[in-house]
């Protein structure tokens, strides 16, 4: 085997939306990435379908979200219904919050869209390697850098990659997290679902009721593409291959329809967590970390959310203004959020199940008996879960109170409640020149205060530092005094809050020594 090669300061494995994302964010700090996918193309299946408001911030960040809404479904496709079948009336249903339209808690809408309509602008988001159709077969830690032996599956040929880091977001049956011997936690594999892609002749249909997903008895129906195209999700049957396909999807979609079969795809339906997200030198993020089930659209979001807190750190770590123990602060601020958002994840499934037997059991009564709506307890939970997607807060050694301790972020719930506290998220509010206060962040720390001029220091190198102007009304809306600042992170979490000016000349370079572990 010939030496390795020099290939990126960090190879991230796997092409999905997490890996692409992570992608792009590290080219924006200047980091050499090699991305490896083992499939030969961007996945032509439809998988995810929602992409929340955090994740749209993030993408707004990237200066992506508009062109991911301009592909996507219009705002009234943020519901979904439940039917006896396809063409039946609603007997519930429930708005995706922050999806169905805006919020006033956020400067950008969710969207429902299909993820290989996401992929192909994730992957024109940067210009580094990507290598298609090869794998990862092991990887090594050797003289302070990771070893990869890749396969390309067409030519069979074998090669070895150096990188300083590896980014493993290669799915929920990671091959990095086994050669890790990292275990998971949780109930495992869930059950066993089919994706049949079809094209039929309901747009007409549809337009007049949107939504992004409609459960049935015979299985959801999802629209694909605002021009057309369907997706059905039903339990795989025990001979998948001996199956008829267009003649079940036909049969239970409750009407006459010529149906065209485009694509199957079996797949596990897995909720885990993995009992560690790092291994020296490698990370894991996304299913490889966590496998969510997709009742509430929750997965994905939360791969990206990942990458989003991870990128920066290895960008402070690879230019020297933060030291490795920075690393470990992700795996302490992400696999609460991955726990509590399975947790959310399998609740929804209960919800949805439980709606489903209420209807079962009515449809049981007999004719006449049967409602024509059902009111379930949950109905404004259900996607109502902004507390989990903005309200997210981290503790660990990169958050820090005015007085340089460590907080402790409250649970956070479906409900939303704004707050300018160590490790939250800042809350979105309008700028005086019409920009939210998240676009003040990108690739630098960021200081928010009404006093600019009592806190700009030329003391603050080697960290990149922007000051930025808070209006006055926000200080209030903070209880933030006006000597006060907050001290944000790349990621838009605050990691530092002073309630009075500077009270010497070396606290900021001091709060960035600790939160940077440098």
């Amino acid at each position: 085997m010939p030496g390795a090669d020099a290939g990126a300061e960090v190879l991230i494995v796997g092409g999905g939306p997490v890996g692409l994302t992570a992608r792009a964010l590290l080219e924006r700090w200047g980091v050499r990435t090699l991305l490896v996918e083992k499939h030969r193309e961007l996945s032509p299946f439809p998988r995810s379908r929602l992409i929340n408001v955090r994740t749209m911030e993030i993408f707004r960040q990237l200066e992506l979200a508009e062109r991911v809404t301009a592909a996507a479904f219009a705002p009234e496709y943020g519901r979904i219904r439940f039917r006896d079948t396809l063409h039946a009336p609603d007997f519930a249903s429930a708005a995706m919050i922050g999806v169905n339209g805006p919020v006033p808690e956020s400067p950008v809408t969710g969207v429902v869209t299909s993820q290989d309509r996401l992929e192909p602008t994730l992957l024109g988001a940067a210009a580094s390697e990507v290598r298609f159709g090869v794998e990862l077969l092991d990887l090594a830690e050797e003289n302070g850098s990771v070893v990869a032996r890749l396969a390309d599956r067409g030519s069979g040929e074998h090669t070895r990659v150096r990188a300083r880091y590896v980014l493993a977001a290669d799915g929920a049956n990671s091959t990095v997290r086994e050669r890790l011997g990292i275990g998971t936690e949780g109930p495992g594999a869930v059950g066993r679902v089919t994706t049949v892609v079809f094209d039929a002749d309901l747009g007409h249909w549809s337009a007049r009721q949107p939504a992004g997903v409609y459960l049935t008895s015979q299985g959801s129906f999802l629209p694909l593409y605002p021009e057309g195209g369907w997706a059905w999700f039903t339990p795989t049957p025990e001979d998948p291959d001996g199956t008829d396909w267009p003649r079940l999807v036909a049969r239970s979609l409750g009407a006459e329809a010529k149906v065209d079969v485009l694509r199957v795809q079996h797949w596990s339906v897995n909720a885990f967590v993995a009992e560690r997200f790092r291994r020296g030198r490698t990370l894991l993020a996304g299913d490889a970390a966590h496998a969510i089930p997709p009742a509430g659209g929750l997965g994905m979001n939360l791969g990206v959310a990942d990458v989003h807190n991870l990128c920066w750190k290895l960008a402070g770590v690879l230019r020297g203004w933060a030291g490795p123990a920075l690393l470990d602060s992700y795996e302490k601020e992400r696999r609460p959020v991955a726990h509590r958002t399975l947790g959310q994840a399998l609740e929804n499934s209960k919800m949805m199940f439980q709606v489903q037997d209420v209807r079962r059991e009515q449809l049981g009564a007999g004719p006449g008996q049967i409602p024509d709506r059902i009111e379930p307890p949950w109905s404004e939970q259900y996607f109502a879960q902004l507390g989990l997607v903005l309200g997210v807060a981290y503790r660990s050694g990169a958050v820090l109170t005015g007085d340089g301790k460590a907080t402790m972020p409250p649970e956070t719930g479906t409900t939303y409640v704004p707050t300018a506290e160590p490790g939250h998220r800042v809350p979105h509010l309008w700028l005086t020149d019409g920009r939210s206060t998240l676009d003040a962040f990108g690739e630098w720390f960021t200081l928010l205060t009404s006093a600019p001029a009592d806190w700009r220091s030329p003391a603050t190198p080697p960290w990149p530092l922007r000051v930025e102007p808070l209006p006055a009304e926000h200080t209030d809306q903070w209880d933030l005094p006006p000597q006060g600042a907050l001290l944000v992170r790349p990621d838009g979490h605050i990691a530092a809050r002073w309630s009075a000016g500077p009270p010497g000349h070396g606290t900021l370079h001091d709060a960035l020594t600790a939160i940077t572990s440098r």
